[in-house]
């Protein structure tokens, strides 16, 4: 399908990889390695994310007069709602209900991946609006239910805003680096009592054990074996099967290895959990974890403790350790707000949505008032 107007052209791309790197980095920012050519390429060239999985990889690409991409939107046509940590089951269920037909949806998004980000990839921002409008000519033309743009960048909520585009609200929770020069100054911050319970668990969390952090040429296939084994044991436990297939860790390890952070702990010498996070310019972006044996706080000190020390030793800007998990505020961790975008063709159907998203952000709007008021900083900081 091509929609044509002079002098830019949009059309469907017959996935990430046939996109030439270089013209799908010239979109996306490279601060985010989550939306690079790189990384959305090795979840298709290891069948992670893939038509036979659900995922079926539909970039929208709008190309300038030269015949270069000048905005990629990565799109996906899902047969389900799995993988996108932002539910809506329910509204599949009524659509079905009254006689329609949910799925296929198209969903521009990085699969598995809930880390808030740019959704729409411009080389100019005044492209916005034909990528937006792209994104609704596939969806109509194809007779879609809808489409969904998930974990959008706050700064580019406006521009689906002004497109007509419903906006959902969520939550996670991010800790925030204040000029912290180590962990013990991050510590001082906090109330006495919640100090005290911090340094218990970290204590607690590590006896017997040493912690590694590995990136880069440091991470070999060895580790990433070790790290499949508790991948697929938090992954059968949560979500009924792994996302991910193993090829995928060693392609990371490979072509992102600089951006790869693996966080293990090995009990005489043999890993027994880990944590894997990504190194953005600003963040780190904590993804997967898992183990092989049960140890008390073992969870709280590879997520969000360790993650905490990496941000600090590179003077990144913030951690975010993945979605929900109330369990993160005690821990330093505070809710911000996430954003979704959707478009709805079907007038009754948009009604009906936008009258559950309007209600639903009321409560996250409380639930974040309320989690605001339990943070563990010293009140008046």
């Amino acid at each position: 399908m091509r929609v044509t107007s002079h002098p830019i052209t949009a059309r469907i791309a017959d996935g990430v990889c046939s996109i030439p790197a270089a013209d799908w980095d010239a979109c996306a920012p490279a601060g985010h390695p989550f939306v690079s050519h790189a990384f959305l390429s090795m979840l298709e060239r290891s069948g992670s994310a893939v038509a036979e999985t659900g995922w079926q990889p539909l970039p929208i690409v709008v190309d300038g007069p030269d015949g270069r991409p000048i905005a990629i939107a990565p799109a996906y046509a899902k047969g389900h709602s799995q993988g996108e940590y932002v539910f809506d089951h329910g509204w599949a269920d009524a659509w079905e209900h009254a006689g329609g037909r949910y799925y296929p949806k198209l969903q521009v998004a990085v699969p598995f991946t809930p880390v808030p980000g740019p959704r729409l990839l411009l080389r100019d921002d005044d492209h916005a609006a034909a990528l937006i409008a792209a994104i609704e000519a596939v969806t109509d033309r194809h007779g879609l239910s809808s489409a969904h743009a998930t974990f959008v960048a706050p700064e580019q909520v406006a521009q689906f805003e002004a497109a007509g585009w419903l906006i959902r609200h969520g939550n996670q929770f991010h800790w925030t680096n204040h000029g912290y020069g180590s962990f013990d100054d991050f510590l001082a911050a906090l109330a006495s009592r919640k100090r005290k319970a911090i340094r218990k668990e970290r204590a607690r969390a590590v006896e017997g054990l040493t912690i590694r952090h590995l990136s880069g040429d440091d991470i070999e296939d060895a580790h990433w074996d070790a790290f499949w084994e508790f991948y697929q044991d938090t992954g059968h436990r949560k979500w009924g099967r792994p996302y991910l297939t193993r090829p995928f860790f060693s392609m990371l390890g490979e072509a992102m290895g600089d951006r790869v952070l693996l966080i293990l702990a090995e009990r005489d010498g043999h890993p027994i959990a880990g944590a894997l996070n990504l190194i953005g310019d600003d963040a780190l972006y904590g993804r997967y974890w898992g183990c092989v044996e049960d140890v008390p706080f073992l969870h709280f000190e590879l997520c969000y403790y360790q993650a905490i020390d990496a941000a600090i030793a590179r003077g990144l800007a913030r951690v975010e350790a993945g979605a929900q998990g109330e369990h993160k505020l005690a821990r330093g961790y505070v809710p911000v707000t996430t954003y979704s975008a959707h478009y709805i063709p079907d007038p009754g159907f948009r009604r009906a949505v936008a009258d559950f998203i309007e209600r639903e952000k009321l409560a996250v709007e409380n639930d974040q008032e309320f989690l605001g008021a339990m943070t563990p900083f010293k009140r008046g900081d």
